[in-house]
């Protein structure tokens, strides 16, 4: 299944509603990724978002992601 990159923070919060899948995710972090760049914040800034306590993920599960977010930082256009 094809998922649009998303280009706006609604359209990411839109996706909630959509069944999660691992393309799902991948359009989630490219449009993340995307809206941080047209903001003008560095991957710096994104990581110190991606790695900030919350209810919602454990520490390792930030790391992972926090990872993941670089990769794909640098891989994309």
């Amino acid at each position: 299944m094809n998922y649009p990159i998303p280009v706006n923070p609604q359209e990411i919060a839109r996706s909630r509603e959509q069944f999660v899948s691992p393309e799902l995710i991948a359009s989630a972090i490219a449009g993340t990724i995307a809206i941080a760049r047209t903001q003008g914040r560095s991957l710096q800034d994104l990581m110190q978002e991606v790695l900030a306590d919350d209810a919602l993920l454990d520490l390792e599960q930030r790391r992972r992601l926090s990872e993941i977010v670089a990769l794909a930082w640098n891989s994309l256009p």
